[in-house]
């Protein structure tokens, strides 16, 4: 396709902040210019046109527990969060419910501007194939996403090592075919959920892939690796071979101060996940001494990035430590960045001549001129995802004039609700998980 957008506001770059007034066109599936008087197109005047918002971390499989009913007690700590609520929902999950919580959450994404899903997929009882179904769906929509099955020894060592295959014949496939819009990473869960064995399958399987692993998102992970071990998580994965540059750690958060210099000396990227860390109680990541590659993700909390990133903003600022809403910027060029790394694709997140057309069209009234000294004053107190207009990806359209534009969003919508109600049904079946980690 080929199309010029005119008259708008142009943020080329978050991180460095470039912001200009013009046109910009789109020609085989990248911006081939940007300035004035490119020719007649789709309108866009008094709206802003910016890169496509990138999820570093998400769980789409979580798209349908919205409203869940819940019925066992209520949890008193993350790791009974994880056993009463998400290790019962994801041995729910059949092929038809990863398939209608991938489509809900990437229409959610979508409509919210999020270009680019960083997903972290887990199906129990429905591993073999998972992720093609992810792609399929995802694709369809014209969401870009890199994909990972969530490997654990939870559900015992069958399912772990169907866990490593998945991620393996993916990680093949994606390298034989390079479909456009997606790319694997190797999937892991988290160090207390991983016997030796495990670790080290997936870290010879991320060879040349990059492994995407929970990170003392709670203390409970570094307790277990002391149990296990004698050491702490991040000394683990070192042991192990799993960090690199290549890696993505979520969370994060019990972190010592030891295992964030390491991070950063690995060159390692972390998807801080501000929403979820507090929603959970788990605590406060300290992601000023993370190094550059903090990214953001939400960890399931639907894909609402500016959303995210101005809880991020405002809950790093009380600690007295964002100075200034640049941070979220340059967290959410992080982002990109880091989904273009993978992608192989160093302007992904820009707007520049030969950049893939990722964008969001914003009909933003402005109450204050938007430029480059105030922008991201608008992007923390102003700007959010009721603003999004349109959305395209690849240089196709995703969403025009607020629907979907390559499905039927409303029965998108409805197919959703009814697979949502089938999988509570079968929830109500399953009792809680009783993995338990080492040291308590």
């Amino acid at each position: 396709m080929s199309i010029t957008l005119t008259g708008a506001t142009l943020v080329t770059s978050l991180d460095p902040l470039r912001v200009a007034e013009g046109d910009l066109h789109v020609a085989g599936g990248r911006v081939a210019a940007t300035g004035n008087g490119l020719g007649a197109g789709r309108d866009c005047s008094g709206c802003i046109v910016m890169p496509g918002n990138v999820c570093a971390h998400t769980h789409l499989y979580s798209a349908l527990a919205r409203g869940m009913p819940y019925a066992l007690p209520p949890p008193q700590s993350f790791l009974q969060i994880l056993q009463r609520i998400w290790w019962r929902l994801d041995r729910a999950l059949d092929e038809d419910g990863v398939r209608a919580s991938a489509l809900a959450g990437g229409m959610e994404a979508l409509l919210s501007g999020t270009t680019t899903l960083v997903d972290h997929h887990a199906s129990p009882n429905a591993v073999d194939g998972s992720l093609d179904v992810l792609e399929e769906a995802l694709r369809g929509l014209g969401v870009r996403s890199v994909l990972c099955y969530e490997t654990s020894d939870r559900d015992g060592v069958e399912r772990a090592l169907a866990g490593v295959a998945e991620n393996a014949r993916f990680a093949r496939r994606v390298r034989e075919e390079q479909p456009a819009l997606a790319r694997a990473l190797v999937g892991a869960h988290a160090s207390f959920t991983l016997s030796e064995d495990t670790l080290a399958a997936c870290v010879e399987a991320a060879e040349g892939v990059g492994l995407h692993i929970h990170a003392a998102e709670d203390a409970a992970d570094e307790r277990d690796a002391l149990a296990r071990c004698g050491v702490r998580v991040v000394e683990r994965l070192v042991e192990a071979g799993a960090l690199d540059e290549r890696t993505l750690l979520a969370h994060g958060v019990h972190l010592d101060d030891g295992e964030l210099e390491v991070v950063a000396a690995a060159n390692a990227s972390v998807a801080h996940n501000a929403r979820s860390n507090m929603n959970n109680a788990i605590g406060r990541a300290d992601v000023r001494a993370m190094g550059g590659r903090v990214a953001l993700g939400t960890d399931g909390i639907g894909a609402d990035m500016f959303e995210e990133s101005r809880a991020a903003f405002f809950r790093l600022q009380e600690d007295g430590g964002a100075g200034g809403p640049a941070w979220a910027l340059a967290r959410m060029a992080e982002s990109a960045r880091l989904a273009g790394r993978i992608f192989g694709e160093p302007q992904l997140g820009t707007l520049g001549p030969g950049a893939p057309a990722d964008l969001v069209v914003l009909d933003y009234p402005a109450p204050a001129p938007v430029r480059e000294p105030t922008f991201a004053g608008h992007w923390i107190f102003g700007l959010s995802s009721r603003h999004v207009r349109d959305v395209m990806v690849g240089g196709e359209w995703a969403v025009l004039d607020r629907r979907l534009a390559r499905v039927d969003q409303d029965a998108l919508a409805a197919g959703a609700r009814t697979e949502a109600e089938r999988l509570w049904r079968r929830l109500d079946e399953i009792p809680a998980h009783e993995f338990e980690p080492k040291g308590g």
